[in-house]
């Protein structure tokens, strides 16, 4: 629940900032945000598949 309530915040403030910094700040921005998610996904499919093939022994 917490997670949820800080990420709300942190999008609240995107929002806020994009409306005031110039697009290509906004663009980088969201680069940035895609690529750690992009990078969060994989590292949490790699840690999954590492735990359900060592639980069929």
């Amino acid at each position: 629940m917490l997670f949820l309530v800080v990420a709300l915040f942190l999008f609240g403030a995107l929002l806020g900032t994009a409306g005031h910094v110039p697009v290509s700040v906004t663009v980088v921005a969201g680069i940035a945000i895609a690529v750690w998610l992009v990078v969060f996904f994989t590292r949490e499919r790699r840690k999954a598949g590492s735990t359900t093939k060592g639980a069929g022994r």
